[in-house]
């Protein structure tokens, strides 16, 4: 069995202090071996095992976070000391012979989750002193299967941005490339990963943020069918812990394989029951168990904005060796939803969803800017105005409009088991932190385009509420990540997993960034 460090070495570690400082960037980089980029559930089996401790693998994370979270500013809620205490109850769990889906395994989770006894402020500044008195049910379920919870990572202020920074606990990092973005809202939780602080980490999606991230740092994500993951006490700071799935989000997890994905999911999924009385969810298995029987729609092109080629190459290298491989490919589809249609629908229930939270004097300002729109206006920020002043009366006709798409999602994918498609319209771009997303813009092969018009690419898995396993490809000649998001058939979740499994097995996966 490893080795295990003393109370006093975790507590200098925790503190930064001299522990921490002679660890260094080279120490932590001495202790990248196999086990720092090991799979969960390699970690899980080797626990199992007693080929190390629990213990070591927390004090591990910990000088690994030390060592090198200055720069990235990943894990900003730590919580060192009461990992150390859960990683002593899981050794000892694990020396009586007790066996659960991740006992004794470190991780992390999104900064937006209740974590019993942690600050939840979702970056907001006047939510500083808020602490969770309870963990959200996902946490509960994660804890029960034996996760070591490190800590929470960084999220943009209100989970609202493809950049994850906050006046409380500033800016975090690429990896890859410090002056980029990790991507967001669980942004913080793909740098972590990517930076090797533990093997998995909880997260979140409405317009990409499992997805985003996970291309930007070249690790595996999943957004899961809508629904089927439980979000209570995934609740904004202060707000009561209640079960309600909202329209459009979803809760999921990250990872650096495609099998940890299934394993978080087994873990995960379910209906919100107390524990006592939690059954395991049955979903369908995989469509197929090999990548030459899949049938795979190829979609690289949106009507309403470009990809760069940066983010299409990969995709269509993937598409040739699966061809090749005798996989069946094609690249349309006459039961393809309206992707122009499907997008301005997206904005005005996204916007209307997020809208409903704004203060009075704000949401009447909008509503005064947007009278005066002529409904022939037909550009993305225009559906996004109109979204924010929303009646019920228009949110049900979109409603309508969603599910005659959820319709022809379902017949698509009777002559098709997978989509693929782009996450984001680019890779990882430099921070820019200007207040006013109006003022942003994202370079697209050098032409500029409108900031949030990228949610087109996340929002079509996001409408029809199916599941999107996201997996790196590439790395442009810049080093920085590229992916794809897989989209399948609602609740066939393991068959998008199952995909990107045996395309990583065949054709790569994660690749460390140099650190």
């Amino acid at each position: 069995m490893g080795s295990d460090p003393s109370r006093r070495d975790l507590l200098a570690l925790a503190a930064g202090g001299a522990g921490a400082a002679a660890m260094g960037v080279e120490g932590a980089q001495a202790q990248a071996d196999d086990l720092t980029y090991r799979a969960a559930a390699e970690l899980v089996a080797a626990l199992a095992r007693r080929e190390v401790s629990s213990v070591e693998l927390v004090m591990r994370s910990i000088a690994r976070i030390a060592a090198l979270d200055e720069k990235i500013n990943a894990v900003v809620v730590r919580d060192f000391e009461h990992a150390r205490l859960s990683a002593e109850a899981a050794d000892a769990a694990l020396a009586r012979g007790e066996r659960r889906p991740l006992l004794g395994l470190p991780m992390t989770v999104k900064e937006a989750f209740n974590v019993a006894g942690l600050p939840t402020t979702w970056g907001r500044p006047a939510s500083k002193g808020f602490i969770a008195n309870e963990d959200a049910l996902a946490v509960q379920r994660l804890k029960s299967a034996g996760a070591v919870i490190l800590g929470k990572t960084n999220v943009p202020i209100d989970l609202g941005d493809w950049q994850s920074y906050n006046e409380l606990y500033g800016t975090t990092s690429n990896p890859f490339d410090l002056s980029r973005t990790p991507g967001g809202s669980s942004g913080g939780g793909a740098a972590a990963l990517a930076a090797g602080y533990a093997a998995l980490e909880l997260g979140s999606d409405i317009g990409g943020s499992l997805r985003a991230p996970a291309h930007f740092c070249g690790v595996f994500s999943h957004k899961p069918s809508h629904g089927l993951l439980p979000s209570r006490g995934f609740t904004p700071p202060g707000a009561q812990p209640l079960p309600n799935e909202p329209d459009l989000a979803v809760i999921g997890p990250l990872a650096r394989n495609a099998g940890d994905l299934a394993l978080a999911l087994d873990v995960l999924a379910g209906p919100d029951m107390p524990l006592a009385r939690a059954y395991r969810l049955e979903l369908p298995p995989p469509r197929r168990t090999a990548l030459k029987e899949f049938r795979v729609l190829v979609v690289t092109e949106h009507p309403l904005l470009p990809t760069s080629a940066s983010v299409r190459a990969p995709i269509e290298r993937l598409a040739g060796r699966l061809e090749a491989a005798g996989a069946r490919i094609d690249r349309s589809s006459p039961q393809l939803p309206d992707l122009a249609l499907s997008a301005r629908i997206y904005m005005q229930l996204l916007v209307g969803f997020v809208g409903a939270e704004f203060p009075e004097n704000v949401y009447r300002r909008l509503a005064t800017q947007m009278a005066s729109v002529p409904d022939s206006v037909d550009t993305l920020a225009a559906w996004r105005g109109r979204g924010a002043v929303i009646s019920h009366r228009d949110w049900v006709r979109a409603d309508r409009v969603r599910a005659r798409q959820q319709q022809q999602w379902r017949e698509l994918f009777a002559d098709w088991d997978v989509v693929l498609a782009p996450p984001m319209p680019t890779v990882a771009f430099p921070h820019d932190q200007r207040p006013d997303h109006g003022e942003r813009h994202v370079s697209i092969d050098g032409v500029a385009y409108a900031y949030d018009d990228q949610l087109v690419w996340p929002g079509l898995a996001t409408v029809p509420g199916l599941p999107a396993t996201t997996m790196p490809l590439a790395r442009t000649g810049d080093g920085l990540p590229s992916g794809v998001q897989i989209i399948g058939p609602f609740l066939e979740d393991r068959t998008t997993i199952e995909f990107a499994r045996l395309a990583e097995r065949e054709f790569g996966g994660f690749v460390a960034p140099p650190l």
